[in-house]
């Protein structure tokens, strides 16, 4: 059975992207048959698997406003198993264009992927960090929101406006909804600041918080310049060793079985 899970922040910079390419890849490298779809005019999360944005033809835009069907955007990865459908900056211009054609704004994406939603163990949205139709459409179809958060002040105030926005979907179009759980991102273990976060996340959303973090590292964010996961770039590094527990951890708490990835050092890209 499928599960669809949006990864969602709307504030900025705390690592959704880099979370959502290096745990879909993770996963797929576990054995999982993951896709994931990339909704954030930004088209970070594509470019970050390598996919080529100029002249493309077969993305989210294009499925969004019917130019396509869903099999024919999806495209495939350097990582077996991993398939994505990739976004441009034209989708920047697409709320428009479904507040105009659409009735049901909100159930477009879902309408979208239904016939291929049973093709995958797990689909990734990588959402806008913003609360737009788009983000809208991504939480109408997911199972569950999965919120990479950084540890510091102003990231208590974003995850509280982004539980009110969770609420309110759950309250107009999908009842269903739920938190997979929340992951601390660009974590220092030496920050006080990051253990008061910790310590208060931990207080009031309980188990949701996962026991991985994932620290500060600069080939995470190196990674994404070459196109690939952390995976492929530097499977030794310390913020893959991260993804890979991080996976691990998702899986168990998913009542999922995984296999052994293998020796790390034959992932990396030559």
């Amino acid at each position: 059975m499928s599960k669809v899970i949006a990864f969602s922040n709307q504030k900025g910079g705390v690592g959704k992207t880099t979370t959502c390419i290096n745990l879909s890849a993770t996963l797929a490298a576990l054995g999982k048959k993951v896709l994931l779809v990339d909704i954030d005019p930004q088209g970070n999360a594509s470019s970050g698997l390598g996919i080529q944005k100029s002249n493309q033809y077969g993305t989210i835009y294009d499925l969004l406003i019917g130019d396509c069907i869903a099999k024919d955007a999806i495209k495939t990865t350097s990582i077996s198993g991993l398939h994505t459908i990739p976004s441009t900056i034209d989708l920047a211009g697409a709320e428009i264009e479904l507040y105009n054609k659409a009735k049901r704004r909100d159930k477009v994406l879902k309408n979208a992927l239904s016939p291929i939603v049973q093709d995958y163990e797990y689909i990734m949205i990588d959402c806008p960090p913003s609360l737009g139709l788009l983000t809208i459409n991504a939480l109408t179809v997911a199972n569950s929101v999965l919120v990479p958060l950084q540890g510091e002040f102003y990231a208590l105030e974003g995850i509280t406006q982004l539980m009110n926005t969770i609420n309110l979907v759950k309250q107009h179009y999908n009842p269903n909804l739920e938190i997979e759980g929340i992951v601390l991102t660009m974590y220092d273990p030496r920050s006080l600041l990051a253990q008061s976060v910790l310590a208060d996340l931990t207080n009031y959303f309980k188990k949701l918080v996962y026991e991985t973090k994932i620290p500060r590292n600069i080939r995470l964010s190196e990674a994404p310049s070459y196109g690939l996961p952390i995976l492929q770039f530097d499977p030794r590094s310390t913020g893959n060793m991260a993804y890979l527990a991080l996976a691990k951890e998702f899986l168990i708490r998913n009542n999922e079985k995984y296999k052994d990835i293998g020796n790390l050092s034959a992932w990396k890209m030559k």
